[in-house]
């Protein structure tokens, strides 16, 4: 009787761990699917401003993954952050003078008013020059890169009919008019006179959120992938009659989300 209570406690035992073992799996596609549920991001789409930053940031996120050339990790893009880096020393200088009025010579006025007057002037002088630069320079610019440097990555690239990314950086632009559902990307060289050899890509924001303001990100990216890959391969776009880009004629045919 010994043996037997043995055996069918160790028989227990065994379906015990069994019957674990196959709840193990569902659990972890529950957590993964509460994981999924989670990273899904939801937007206010009648917000605009908010809509062309959630779409632009996913624009650089999506250049900046190593999986984006269609030569694999081989060939890697790089961020230029020069011409951040000279705007945000425009803005901390502009930023010191303001403090120094605030801080240090408005407690003394009005015996420090010449002074004052002077770091008021600097500052709006030199928050001008930022917002020219904003205005004129970076236009619709959001992100600029460096160009490829690495001899294999530029072997690769060459093959094809793009002869150029290891003399200019890319120009990443983005427009989303006012009252208009439709979002484009337009990437061209970055310092090539112009015009510059440009591809652009043109959709509707309806197709990458839904009703709710969900966010597909993932539909996003491969529509940017397939952009920045037409570019690596120089099949470029044709100019409109401005000999610019910005033409609405490649809009992409995939339906609306539901």
């Amino acid at each position: 009787m010994a043996k037997k209570n043995k055996k069918s406690a160790a028989a227990e035992a065994a379906a015990v761990k069994q019957q674990e073992k196959e709840e193990e799996p569902d659990e972890e596609e529950e957590d993964i699917e509460v994981e999924e549920e989670v990273e899904l991001l939801q937007v206010d789409v009648g917000d605009i401003i908010k809509v062309k930053q959630i779409l632009d940031e996913a624009v650089v996120g999506t250049l900046m993954s190593e999986d984006l050339s269609a030569f694999g990790e081989a060939v890697q893009i790089l961020e230029e952050y020069t011409h951040d880096n000279v705007k945000l020393f425009l803005m901390a200088f502009a930023c010191s003078f303001a403090a120094v009025a605030q801080f240090g010579l408005a407690s003394d006025f009005p015996k420090n008013r010449l002074w004052l007057g002077v770091c008021c002037a600097a500052y709006f002088c030199i928050s001008g020059i930022l917002q020219l630069i904003m205005t004129f320079i970076d236009k619709d610019c959001i992100m600029l890169t460096k160009p490829l440097t690495d001899p294999k990555a530029i072997k690769l690239v060459k093959k094809g009919a793009n002869k150029e990314m290891d003399k200019y950086g890319i120009r990443v632009r983005s427009q989303f008019p006012r009252f208009s559902e439709y979002y484009t990307v337009i990437l061209e060289f970055q310092g090539k006179k112009s015009p510059s050899e440009f591809v652009e890509g043109t959709w509707s924001v309806g197709q990458f959120f839904d009703i709710g303001g969900l966010f597909d990100e993932e539909g996003l990216m491969i529509e940017i992938e397939n952009l920045y890959q037409r570019f690596e391969a120089g099949k470029f776009d044709k100019p409109n009659a401005n000999g610019v880009g910005g033409n609405k004629g490649k809009k992409s045919s995939k339906k609306k989300m539901n």
